[in-house]
């Protein structure tokens, strides 16, 4: 799916998002993403076809190019978009994301969820238009709250169920969804006393991250701990404790919102 043919400047430097199942093509060295002008990039014409602009990142161009398979487009190898956390910058991660999160709309937005017919891209913005009964879709954004807990010198972390069976169990903090009209505050209030069983105070809004899997927008908080003791729900999570600050168990990768919050609260707690 693609959107209509932009003007291409075969000179100008840009950045290249190739995304293909679920992966993106990755150079070993440097910032990872290809960067460079067609004239000196071994695309061919059929991928130039697939081309979409997404943003800029430090004054040029960023283009998506989704392809329906992993083929060699001679600038680097397939991997996941994980590997880029902590390894560049924030900026360049949520463009990444972007990308992402720009191919899962398209792919799953080919159909019109209200009349069935075939949707059409719209050339002026990323947007799919059913032109039988004129219903128009954007990329869905999920907004979700995710929490750093303070008792004290502790910090609460819980180890979820989708973790349990990694090599090394990753400890982090507590998150949801918002739910239809609940503001994000009593979203936090809501998630913390469901998986962990306990009541929460001085809820503090800190900051957001795009979360591209598949298309969450994080916004985080720190809080203190007010009253309860902790119960867990089994079906989210299978522990959650209190922890000195130190003797913490394996943490979130840097450049995650999880561990951002958790480094401050482990500021505020010394």
């Amino acid at each position: 799916m693609t959107l209509a043919a932009q003007n291409i400047n075969n000179q100008e430097d840009a950045w290249w998002f190739i995304v293909a199942q679920g992966e993106i093509v990755l150079q070993p060295q440097g910032d990872f993403i290809p960067y460079g002008n067609l004239d000196d990039l071994p695309f061919s014409a059929s991928l130039i076809g697939n081309k979409i602009k997404i943003g800029e990142y430090h004054s040029s161009p960023c283009y998506l190019v989704q392809l329906a398979e992993k083929i060699d487009v001679g600038l680097g190898e397939y991997s996941s978009l994980r590997f880029l956390l902590g390894r560049v910058e924030d900026s360049l991660f949520d463009m990444a994301g972007r990308a992402f999160q720009i191919s899962l709309f398209f792919q799953t937005h080919q159909y019109c969820g209200q009349c069935g017919e075939k949707m059409r891209a719209i050339d002026w913005e990323i947007a799919m238009k059913c032109y039988h009964c004129q219903h128009r879709c954007y990329p869905r954004v999920s907004p979700c709250a995710i929490v750093g807990i303070r008792k004290d010198k502790q910090i609460l972390l819980a180890l979820h169920r989708r973790h349990q069976q990694d090599n090394r169990p990753v400890f982090t903090i507590l998150a949801g969804f918002t739910e239809a009209g609940e503001t994000v505050e009593n979203c936090v209030e809501r998630e913390v006393y469901e998986e962990a069983g306990i009541k929460i105070k001085n809820i503090q809004y800190v900051t957001s991250q795009p979360w591209p899997f598949p298309h969450s927008l994080m916004m985080g908080y720190t809080a203190e701990y007010q009253s309860g003791k902790i119960n867990i729900d089994p079906k989210e999570l299978c522990s959650a404790a209190w922890y000195e600050i130190d003797d913490l168990p394996v943490l979130p990768n840097p450049g995650t919102l999880a561990r951002k919050l958790i480094d401050q609260l482990i500021i505020e707690c010394r």
